[in-house]
């Protein structure tokens, strides 16, 4: 299996790509949309609502806690989940400044 060689990129791209892997599964899009729709702390609906097993769920919002997306509170037993709004704003900045700086030509390809 070969190396990444991330080295040879920016740190720019290299901060882009781990954004994006840390979206780049259903679940975790499915997760972040509820939490959006819901726009507040989530305890224990998210097995309820995605019909996943609460072992997969846990995963899943590990992944999005490291990459700093969502945040937890400890609510008595439970751990309620919520959108962190400052790394939302720098994941939408990233993803608004890589989507414009394309330019649709026509007759391109």
């Amino acid at each position: 299996m070969g190396l990444t060689k991330s080295e040879i990129f920016t740190d720019r791209q290299n901060k882009l790509a781990q954004m994006m892997k840390a979206l780049a599964h259903p679940a975790r899009i499915a997760i972040i949309q509820y939490l959006i729709k819901t726009q507040a702390c989530v305890c224990g609906d998210l097995v309820e609502e995605l019909g996943l097993a609460q072992a997969t769920i846990s995963q899943h919002l590990k992944e999005l806690k490291s990459a700093g997306l969502i945040q937890g509170t400890i609510d008595g037993t439970s751990v309620c989940y919520c959108i962190d709004p400052k790394v939302w704003k720098q994941y939408k900045e990233a993803f608004d400044t890589f989507f414009v700086a394309y330019k649709n030509k026509d007759n391109c390809c």
